[in-house]
């Protein structure tokens, strides 16, 4: 995230038209108050996308591989997710209430894309912008001023803010980072093995044992496993747990013992709803070359190409 005094600071034309609007201020303020760090507004957006992806039901992970009425029926979705998420109330004119002031919310996946009804003129406008490729999204705020709109001839008679007068939007978060979409990130060949596999159990399995040390969300098992029982097929007792301990491979979920060994190993911690796999290797005792964790009696570090393939430990029977 941005300093909140980034706009101020280097964007001269949002600064000069934010100082002569209370009401923009107030609603940034009250913005950053609910969501300072942008994690709420970020988590939202990642949700929305892997909504519309439905993975578990369709396999998809690709934003292009949404139908064409999906994609247009995105900027709903988010607006509706944005309001469960900070309970705004309803707009009088435009979508919400954002501290006692209308707001309407225009989402675009294309950077700038942003289509402003002829209504909202006048009126604050949330602009946001989230990109799956890139990993960012950006939220601001914006008067909307004729004279600052490209002209149009769609039948709604929608417009586009005009590229130059962008510099005019008082951004509450520029270029974030969105949480990462693992499926489509991940290397093509690693990606290809994981779905060449003809169960989910099997998908899973080749996942964590190919995608280490990098967060892989609830939504990314839900779109491999593509079963009701997805969770199930994490666990031990049958599940990804079980059937890696043997290639010393650990996966760790968002429980705070997990998180632990994540730390003492310096490996990405599994947030909420997010799992981390990682193979390890036992060390000596007084072993200080690379981190590591004792668990059951022995200590563990993070394999090295060298190392011997070894049993990993097992965890806790309460986070299997």
């Amino acid at each position: 995230m941005l300093p909140l005094d980034y706009s101020a600071a280097t964007n001269v034309a949002a600064a000069s038209a934010a100082a002569n609007d209370s009401e923009l201020m107030t609603v940034r303020e009250h913005l950053l108050r609910l969501d300072p760090s942008g994690s709420r507004f970020a988590s939202v957006l990642r949700d929305t996308i892997d909504q519309l992806l439905n993975g578990e039901v369709t396999g998809r992970y690709d934003w292009k591989t949404l139908f064409k009425t999906e994609k247009t029926h995105a900027g709903t979705v988010v607006e509706i997710n944005l309001q469960r998420e900070f309970k705004f109330s309803d707009g009088v004119d435009m979508d919400y209430q954002i501290a006692g002031i209308d707001v309407d919310c225009k989402y675009s996946q294309q950077f700038g894309g942003w289509m402003i009804p002829p209504e909202a003129r006048g009126h604050l406008c949330l602009l946001v912008w989230a990109d799956d490729y890139k990993s960012q999204w950006s939220a601001g705020l914006m008067r909307i001023e004729s004279a600052w709109l490209n002209g149009g001839n769609n039948r709604d008679m929608k417009l586009t803010v005009k590229a130059e007068h962008r510099n005019r939007i008082m951004w509450l978060w520029r270029d974030a980072e969105l949480p990462e979409n693992i499926l489509l990130h991940m290397d093509p060949a690693d990606r290809a093995a994981v779905f060449a596999q003809p169960s989910g159990q099997g998908r899973l399995n080749e996942l964590f044992r190919r995608v280490q040390k990098r967060r892989i969300s609830r939504n990314v098992v839900r779109t491999v496993a593509q079963q009701k029982d997805y969770m199930k097929r994490v666990r031990g007792n049958g599940g990804s747990r079980s059937a890696l301990r043997d290639e010393g491979i650990l996966i760790m979920g968002d429980y705070e013992s997990h998180r632990r060994i994540a730390a003492g190993l310096e490996i990405p911690a599994p947030g909420e709803g997010e799992f981390v796999s990682v193979r390890v290797a036992g060390v000596p005792a007084d072993h200080t070359a690379r981190p590591s964790v004792v668990l059951d009696g022995q200590r563990w570090a993070c394999a090295l190409a060298e190392d011997a393939r070894q049993t990993a430990p097992a965890l806790p029977s309460h986070t299997k």
